[in-house]
């Protein structure tokens, strides 16, 4: 049974100061292993698995998956999930208290009364039955989170889709606490009917939020021509006659009067006596009969016509060479009005243009008979100016979006934006109404629950005994120790640590860790934890032991917590890691078929690394070659010479581990090679017959970057890990050097290299 499946979300001060669980990483099983160097995070995660065993917010922000739900560190006061964690924590609080103490009992049910316990059993069920309505609250809680938080993610989704674009766009990166962001914005103001849009308004900033930036365009300069004035102008020459003496014949017949004047203007250019036609001598009167009747006044209303027409024609002409901005060219939220209003235009144009040929028509008509008068019974046209200028203030709009273009996209995005949530707050609001419905239920049963708690807690104070674990403790640290110099004895309200009978002082490290490992292990057979549902967290509980002293708490460590409902061990001691490798090895041999996800024990790795915000961790699947090899030195050998091959020389994030492995490394060679020469690093590498600059290389750039067993930041420029590669490679030539044999060896195990990422 899997209580925690995975840490969702750390927001923490130190090095796990944003994690979150990558999709890719296995979710925790039954079995869980984390190996970390000193300063990767270990101390964070144990003390956060320790606030939730104690009921207290931990530091920073925090959400746990399990299976069927969540807890965030806000919960952590009402979660019912039984834990116990082995750390600093609970060794100062349990066993040796600052500023003294005694060591908080174990109880373990003795003779009681008969009646106080059956009031502790009634009562127990009902907080059960209270803890079953917590329960279904909660299951029902989380469906109506779940609920809200699906429609918030499905909101914020179709705003970021909708709204979506290249560049520096903020919408982009729209999610889902944006989105109830600015749906509390809209119900603090209470103005949602304010941000709803129509269809049309919908359609047409969504174009405006799509566009791209386009070029301004010219106005259209055009001026329609006064119809009126025109049609009274020719009006005026139709109701015109000439008043001459007049040839009936040239007067009856337009198309010869038209030839006559025509052949009378050859005759008069030339000063002709004779007809250019007929070459017979002219009449003496005949020119004087024809000139009397073209007379002055004949020829003046000929150009009056003929200049109205040419007046007429002309604004024709102008009208339908009129040169309008292509659709394509204005941004596509106008096109519509721009074609509405060029469809107006076109049909003035029109309308324009056929009344225009009306007065032609009636023009040449009048110059066909001169000598009579005419009238003109047209309709003008009710075309305004206006047609043009609205095309005009179509042009002036887009014109301002090109000077204005950002601003001009982004309140489109806003009032689409505001008319999504507006759309969606009262689905927003019926789902937030269930959730705090479910709150208030399980508030009510939590109080219930708290109240019977209490009421047992006390009837359990009063009939319990704590003798029995007392003696199976010391019994174990007669074991572990060998001896029964060491004891715990039992007072009023816990136990006291007595070295021969007297209280103990000056504890040494071993017999501290040993006590204290030994009290956790048997609390977990405390009656108010049940072990096969509970969660076992233990933190480092070797990290002061020896080789001998090592393997027997192992031996007990498996033995006392092999039941848990789910195991965590994190430990940076390689031994340890190796010890407990070894066994989840075995629990998984019978689920290796199975996916790594489904299989009961998982390998993880505290993964530390240096970004531009300082150090940061992270939870990472175990490295290969962890589970490859049987010894730290074969593990640190192998990551020092894949990094030394790879072919890139890598940044300052892929080089920041190295100069700790390299020194790690480098000693435990030494240590074997040389073990004559004790000291300091330095005074180690004196008796070594290697290139002298080289070795003074090496040893600046251990001292410089890396700090004993422990992570921690650079005290100088980290840009020089920049050399990382190179120095390595000095490493891996001085061991080659040393011992040949052994470098090879050791190259044949790690070939082929995989070569790190840079």
């Amino acid at each position: 049974m899997t209580l925690i499946t995975k840490i969702s979300r750390l927001r923490h001060p130190g090095v796990l100061r944003d994690f979150s669980w990558p999709a890719d990483l296995p979710s925790f099983g039954r079995y869980n292993l984390i190996y970390g160097w000193n300063g990767s995070g270990k101390t964070t995660l144990s003390n956060l698995f320790r606030a939730l065993e104690l009921r207290r917010q931990p530091e920073g922000e925090v959400t746990l998956a399990t299976a069927n739900s969540s807890i965030t560190g806000n919960e952590f006061a009402q979660s019912t999930l039984p834990v116990r964690v082995f750390n600093r924590d609970f060794v100062a609080a349990n066993v040796f208290p600052v500023g003294g103490g005694e060591v908080p009992p174990i109880f373990v049910l003795g003779e009681e009364s008969a009646e106080k316990q059956a009031q502790v059993e009634q009562l127990k069920e009902e907080k059960a039955s209270a803890q079953g309505t917590i329960d279904a609250a909660k299951l029902e809680k989380a469906k109506a989170e779940k609920a809200l938080d699906r429609h918030c993610v499905d909101r914020a989704t179709i705003i970021r889709e909708t709204l979506r674009s290249s560049g520096d766009n903020p919408y982009n990166n729209y999610d889902k606490a944006r989105y109830k962001r600015r749906v509390a914005t809209m119900q603090s103001a209470d103005d949602k009917a304010n941000h709803l849009l129509s269809d049309d308004e919908r359609e047409r900033l969504l174009s405006q939020s799509k566009a791209t930036p386009k070029d301004p365009v010219s106005e259209v300069q055009l001026r329609l021509p006064d119809l009126q004035q025109l049609t009274n102008t020719t009006r005026q020459l139709l109701q015109k006659s000439v008043v001459s003496s007049a040839i009936d014949a040239l007067k009856a017949d337009p198309q010869l009067s038209a030839w006559t004047r025509d052949g009378l203007g050859l005759h008069q250019q030339r000063d002709a006596d004779h007809c250019l036609f007929c070459e017979q001598p002219l009449p003496d009167d005949r020119m004087a009969a024809l000139e009397a009747h073209f007379s002055t006044e004949y020829e003046q209303l000929l150009r009056q016509l003929d200049m109205q027409t040419d007046q007429i024609e002309s604004s024709s002409r102008a009208i339908n060479q009129i040169s309008l901005p292509n659709r394509a060219e204005l941004y596509e939220d106008l096109v519509a009005d721009f074609d509405q209003a060029k469809t107006q235009l076109d049909a003035s144009v029109t309308a324009i243009t056929d009344y225009l040929a009306t007065l032609v028509t009636a023009l040449k008509d009048k110059k066909q008979k001169l000598f009579e008068t005419q009238s003109l019974e047209v309709a003008v046209p009710d075309v305004q100016q206006s047609v043009i200028d609205d095309i005009n203030a179509i042009v002036r709009r887009h014109n301002q979006t090109c000077a204005d273009f950002e601003s001009h996209v982004r309140t489109a995005r806003e009032k689409l934006e505001a008319d999504s949530v507006a759309s969606s707050v009262d689905e927003y609001q019926s789902l937030v109404d269930a959730v705090q419905a479910q709150e208030k239920a399980i508030s009510e049963a939590d109080s219930l629950s708290l109240k019977l708690a209490g009421d047992i807690s006390r009837l359990e104070r009063e009939i319990v005994e704590h003798r029995q674990p007392a003696e199976e403790l010391n019994q174990d640290l007669h074991s572990y120790l060998g001896h029964s110099e060491l004891q715990l004895e039992v007072r009023d309200t816990g136990y006291t640590i007595a070295r021969n009978g007297t209280p103990a002082r000056s504890l040494s490290e071993g017999e501290m860790t040993a006590i204290a490992l030994l009290y956790f292990l048997k609390s977990l057979k405390d009656r108010r934890f049940e072990l096969d549902k509970g969660l076992v967290v233990m933190d480092d509980p070797v990290s002061s032991l020896d080789a001998n002293a090592l393997f027997l708490a192992f031996g007990f460590i498996r033995r006392c917590v092999n039941d848990a409902a789910q195991i965590i061990i994190l430990t940076h001691n390689f031994a340890m890691f190796r010890q407990v490798r070894n066994w989840f090895y075995w629990v998984n041999q019978p689920h290796r078929k199975k996916s790594i996800e489904r299989r009961p024990a998982q390998f993880y790795m505290l993964d530390c690394s240096l970004t531009d915000q300082g150090r940061r961790s992270c939870i990472a699947p175990l490295d290969p070659l962890l589970e490859q090899f049987e010894s730290e030195y074969h593990y640190l050998f192998a990551r020092v010479y894949r990094r030394a091959q790879a072919n890139a020389a890598g940044g300052l994030e892929a080089n920041y581990i190295f100069p700790n492995m390299a020194r790690r490394l480098l000693e435990t060679f030494l240590a074997f090679r040389r073990p004559q020469h004790a000291g300091e690093l330095r005074q180690k590498l004196q008796g070594i017959d290697f290139d002298e600059t080289r070795k003074l290389r090496i040893l600046r750039f251990l001292h410089t970057h890396s700090h004993a067993d422990a992570i921690v930041d650079p005290e100088h420029d980290p840009s020089a890990l920049g050399e990382a590669k190179a120095v390595l490679t000095d490493l891996l030539a001085l061991i080659q050097h040393e011992d040949a044999a052994h470098y090879d060896a050791m190259v044949a195990l790690v070939d082929p290299p995989a070569e790190e990422a840079p």
